[in-house]
């Protein structure tokens, strides 16, 4: 099967505060999609971030009750990005940390990795397979 279709794949992650993780990834370059709160105070239920250049993730808070199985701070994603020098800029004016700097790859992509403020890994590049 060669045929290359367009996929819709979007992981989802849990924060123990997914408000602030969705300001976090705004401050990237994420624009804020649906926004799902629960019961509790600053509890998201289900939220969707979009890429501009296509893509999405979803954000949620970590409950005692949910049944969406995960730990913070043990989740990694891949974003392909036109401009990494744009968004790289972007991750050093909010002063993420950086897990790989900047870098040109022997397969020809161009991109970084920085930690989000509860430690799950963002990799940013033009590598789109």
């Amino acid at each position: 099967m060669n045929e290359r279709k367009d996929i819709n794949i979007w992981p989802g992650l849990g924060y123990d505060d997914a408000i602030a993780q969705r300001a976090w990834l705004s401050r990237l370059g994420f624009e804020e999609g649906i926004l799902v709160e629960g019961d509790g105070d600053h509890e998201v239920q289900h939220s969707e971030m979009l890429w501009p250049d296509g893509g999405r993730v979803m954000i949620h808070s970590l409950r005692k009750t949910s049944d969406l199985p995960g730990a913070v701070g043990t989740g990694n994603v891949y974003v392909v990005v036109t401009d990494p020098d744009a968004v790289y800029a972007r991750a050093r004016e909010i002063d993420a940390t950086m897990v790989r700097d900047m870098a040109e790859e022997d397969y020809g992509s161009r991109g970084f990795t920085v930690s989000d403020p509860e430690g799950n890994a963002w990799s940013f590049g033009t590598y789109a397979g």
